[in-house]
């Protein structure tokens, strides 16, 4: 281990010796962990650091005042959409799908180092239940889907296949994310199919370029954003994983959106017959102004430009249509392939933007007291799983329906938007909506029959409860021979159990 000598000169070549301002007041122990800490922070790149991260927090933020002449939308031959696509098209892109997933050729990589904290909770946002009536949690559900998926492609092409399912997590969500998994025996999935693994960290840092004490032992850190995942696919050997696993194709996606559909096979059939190396699930923004990037192409290069960077001007052009002309709302769910994902570990990944997060960084006073700011007294600094859209020899967009495929939980019950109540609402009105088309019927509280309607009543919620388990159903299918012409009692859970008991009907 560095000795106290050698770490106080690399923190002074580095302008950062204040971070060993408290040692006389720390305890053998405490000064272990510090040392180790610091010492794994490179003098050079610990300066290079904190310089970058104070210059981009002077820089003012807004619209991009050059973007006008450099934005187009994406070019419609790099644009595919399930929504408008004709039903001949759409199952030729499920089949090749289910036959790459048959073939063992698929992963999904969850984008899992955040914690709950706008949430209200201390925990990773995978444990948390948005209270639904079966209290699945987000990964729960994500891990029946993955059992789903690779059983109907299994049946469709007579094999036993796996879906590995690799999980990023940071210094605050992997011990957690273990300890649950565990807990829950994996969900029933092959503990070795599920691979966690850990991204870097970096030191929040001042305005004035100084890295943030938290405790008098330790420097504050934060993970370096879900771009990070490249950084961490390279330290943690997963791409060598996935080779010898034999996966060519991988879906990415981030822990909180509750209707994702995992290594969904009508997506990652559009991307490999399209010969994509690269692709991203966009949806429609819903208005203008609405807060998500929107990929696009700056300069001919295909990028997600933030919302924050796009003057009101720009959102709210139309094309010949009247549609929005940039309309293709990012959802942070995206298609690579092994061997892009290799070319960016090895060749890219240095050439990434950071950016700029300006947050309540709680911190030690020089008197040594813990102290939580009421305002964003620190800057911590972010990549963008994203930004890689720029390497790409053959990116695409894949268009989705919003009510079917996205419903972010990002902030608590007080919030009017990406709440648990949007996101329980917005999975217990799809099930709804499934039911009724598998011809199932629910009545009112005094029997008669509801009206056939899938629109939400005016408090938010769907006009009966019906849950249905991904074990039972993926994406809708299969569902007649258990519901079609019966009447169910709200709230109705459709789980494995359940199933197996209605008696299946011929189809």
């Amino acid at each position: 281990m560095a000795s106290e000598t050698t770490v106080r000169a690399e923190l002074q070549r580095a302008g950062q010796d204040h971070l060993l301002r408290f040692w006389a007041d720390l305890a053998p122990d405490a000064r272990a962990t510090l040392l180790a800490e610091l010492a794994s922070l490179e003098a050079d790149g610990l300066r290079e650091h904190c310089q970058r991260a104070s210059a981009a927090g002077a820089l003012a933020p807004g619209p991009l005042p050059d973007l006008a002449a450099r934005l187009q939308p994406l070019p419609p031959e790099r644009v595919g959409s399930a929504i408008r696509c004709d039903l001949e098209t759409r199952l030729r892109w499920e089949e090749e799908g289910f036959r790459q997933i048959a073939l063992n050729k698929v992963a999904v990589l969850l984008l899992a180092g955040g914690q709950g904290t706008r949430l209200g909770v201390a925990y990773p946002k995978g444990m948390y239940q948005v209270g639904l009536p079966s209290q699945k949690t987000l990964y729960q559900l994500q891990a029946e889907r993955i059992r789903r998926v690779q059983q109907l492609a299994g049946r469709r092409l007579g094999t036993h296949c796996t879906v590995p399912w690799y999980i990023m997590t940071s210094e605050f969500t992997l011990g957690p994310t273990i300890k649950f998994f565990k807990e829950h025996d994996f969900f029933h999935l092959d503990p070795t199919n599920v691979v966690l693994f850990e991204q870097c960290m970096l030191p929040a840092v001042t305005f004035e370029g100084k890295a943030i004490l938290e405790r008098k032992d330790k420097v504050a850190m934060a993970p370096d954003g879900n771009g990070g995942l490249y950084r961490a696919l390279a330290d943690h050997q997963i791409l060598e994983d996935m080779k010898q696993r034999g996966v060519e194709f991988v879906h990415v996606y981030c822990v909180d959106n509750i209707l994702v559909r995992l290594a969904d096979p009508v997506f990652i059939g559009f991307c490999v017959l399209q010969g994509a190396d690269c692709g991203a699930k966009v949806v429609e923004k819903a208005y203008p102004e609405e807060p998500v990037g929107v990929v696009c192409q700056v300069d001919g290069v295909p990028q997600v430009v933030e919302y924050s960077e796009i003057s009101p001007e720009i959102a709210g052009q139309r094309g010949a249509d009247g549609g929005l002309l940039y309309n293709a709302g990012n959802i942070c769910n995206h298609f690579f392939t092994r061997g892009f994902l290799d070319m960016v570990t090895r060749e890219c990944e240095p050439l990434l933007k950071l950016h700029v997060a300006v947050k309540k960084v709680p911190y030690v006073d020089d008197e040594g007291r813990l102290v939580k700011p009421l305002r964003p007294n620190g800057i911590k600094m972010e990549k963008f799983v994203f930004d890689v859209f720029q390497f790409a020899k053959n990116f695409v967009a894949f268009e989705v329906c919003r009510e079917e495929e996205f419903s972010p939980l990002k902030n608590d019950d007080t919030a009017d938007r990406d709440s648990p109540s949007t996101s329980r609402r917005a999975l217990l009105a799809q099930h709804y909506r499934w039911a009724l088309q598998a011809g199932a019927h629910f009545p009112d509280v005094h029997g008669a029959q509801l009206a056939e309607q899938s629109g939400l009543l005016p408090n938010g919620d769907p006009p009966a409860i019906c849950e249905i388990s991904p074990l039972v159903s993926y994406s809708g299918e299969g569902l007649e021979m258990y519901l079609r012409g019966r009447k169910l009692q709200s709230p109705f859970i459709l789980d494995e159990d359940q199933a197996r008991l209605l008696q299946p009907q011929d189809c």
